[in-house]
């Protein structure tokens, strides 16, 4: 079992911080203790190293990630990376959303569950870090949809902005392009760009927020 993080300790004490309920009773991860506190044993037991990423748990191999750990309104969840390439023999993992390529999710709300799959969990986590051991890398689907002009020419006028849009998940600049792109008129999509630079410097997708929150 590998050493716990104090950054988890206080995440699981306060909140993620990911929206204005983050140190406040009405975060999500107060709702979620029991769950999140087997998931995160059980990922130390399979050995993975823990990290706080994105304001979330994050477990990692050799400096890879391979999973993180987060409450949702509804639920709470591992969601790996690269899920789409594990086997899923207990047919647990879901898309973690509609835009996404490679992650993948299980899903959770009661704590007496997360034990009796502990071992299947195990055994997910071993097979994802051995994907980061042999260098498996999905195979992504370039976006059929064009780059909104609005969100381009913010691109090209904030460097900082294009890096940090650059970097996130094929997935996630789907889901901006496609919200961009779905305003009818240019002043609401400039609009929307402009809304969510915050969010794409942080590395957030277009629904992060609204789905933790």
């Amino acid at each position: 079992m590998t050493a716990s993080n104090p950054d988890i300790d206080r995440y699981l004490a306060e909140g993620c911080y990911r929206c204005k309920l983050g140190g406040t009773p009405e975060c999500k991860v107060h709702d979620w203790q029991d769950q999140l506190r087997a998931l995160r044993r059980i990922a130390l037991e399979s050995g993975l190293t823990e990290e706080l990423k994105w304001k979330v748990p994050c477990y990692t191999h050799k400096g890879k990630n391979v999973a993180t750990v987060a409450a949702f309104k509804e639920f709470c969840s591992i969601n790996f990376f690269k899920g789409v390439l594990l086997k899923d023999d207990a047919k647990l993992l879901v898309a973690a959303g509609e835009n996404s390529q490679a992650a993948r999710q299980a899903r959770f709300t009661e704590a007496s569950r997360i034990e009796e799959l502990a071992d299947v969990l195990k055994a997910y986590f071993q097979e994802a870090m051995k994907l980061e051991e042999d260098g498996k890398k999905v195979t992504f689907k370039k976006s059929p949809e064009p780059m909104p002009e609005e969100l381009q020419a913010k691109l090209d006028e904030m460097p900082e902005l294009k890096k940090a849009f650059e970097k996130l998940t094929p997935g996630r600049q789907r889901g901006y392009i496609l919200y961009v792109s779905g305003a009818k008129q240019s002043a609401t999509r400039t609009s929307r760009v402009e809304k969510n630079i915050d969010k794409i410097l942080r590395g957030e997708g277009i629904h992060d927020q609204y789905k933790n929150c």
